[in-house]
């Protein structure tokens, strides 16, 4: 996960003297890299064991490891291609330019979130997935949508899968639950009351809770046992919940794949659900 990426998302969260350190890394990236402790000290005017400290928190050894981190993220950012373009959609932008720049927006959301998680946990969630009796899905809004589809897709594979529109049959399902059962809530903010409500529940039931959060630290990353994260530029597209949308469904698809992957008979599965629907399509 890119450090700047980290540093971004936890920058409210973080105290003034950390906040500091970490705005001026991540506007000045490049030149951060040129600087010793002592001189990023100086220039956001805090110590240098400040500086060492805040590298420490953020899990590094000290700051030459913290060096090497940023050193990484921007050898392996990502530029848009030639011809799309990423940025806030104004007003007054052309259908084309619009276009342009909803795309812009969407592959860098889904490229960041492929970054954003590494291969250990997508094993986890999967692994948890597949030997679950019964996987319940909680979200609300937009995420209730992305967790509709991933329950048809589970259904297809003869998976016990439950999802509701209504909260309250949604916190009374959790109810159910037990030690051999698994929650997968999502919520970008992670502080949804209803949903963290639900995996409240399932945690104390004994469920394993899987959360798909974005990157800040939030109440649901507390609860469960396995994080995935989404990130989603929202700030730029506002009208609602669209990169961060496209970032779940994609990592849904792919928990999906892998678990078709390991399915023996999901093929099968798969061809009885399409040929059950086919005689209702009109030749």
């Amino acid at each position: 996960m890119s450090v700047l990426k980290v540093l971004t998302a936890q920058l409210d969260s973080m105290t003034q003297a950390d906040r500091q350190i970490a705005q001026f890394i991540i506007d000045n990236p490049e030149k951060m890299l040129t600087l010793s402790s002592a001189a990023l000290a100086e220039a956001t005017g805090r110590s240098q064991s400040s500086v060492v400290k805040f590298s420490q928190k953020l899990g590094y050894g000290g700051y030459q490891q913290l060096k090497l981190a940023v050193n990484k993220a921007k050898a392996m950012e990502w530029h848009t291609p030639g011809g799309v373009i990423h940025g806030t959609i104004e007003a007054a932008d052309s259908y084309v330019t619009i276009l342009q720049k909803l795309i812009g927006s969407k592959l860098l959301s889904m490229r960041e979130t492929l970054a954003a998680n590494n291969e250990k946990t997508i094993d986890s969630a999967h692994e948890a997935l597949v030997g679950a009796r019964k996987i319940q899905l909680a979200g609300v809004g937009a995420s209730s949508l992305v967790a509709k589809d991933f329950s048809y897709k589970l259904l297809k594979l003869g998976r016990v899968a439950l999802i509701d529109s209504d909260s309250h049959i949604q916190i009374s399902n959790a109810s159910a639950l037990n030690e051999a059962d698994v929650l997968l809530a999502l919520s970008y903010s992670g502080r949804s009351m209803e949903t963290l409500r639900i995996a409240e529940i399932a945690k104390q039931r004994g469920a394993k809770v899987i959360s798909m959060t974005g990157l800040q630290p939030n109440p649901l990353l507390d609860l469960a046992d396995i994080h995935l994260f989404t990130v989603a530029d929202e700030e730029r597209v506002r009208s609602s919940a669209i990169t961060s949308r496209d970032a779940q469904l994609m990592l849904m698809d792919m928990l999906f794949i892998l678990m078709v992957r390991q399915q023996t008979d999901a093929h099968d599965f798969i061809h009885n659900s399409e040929s059950a629907v086919t005689v209702l399509k009109v030749r």
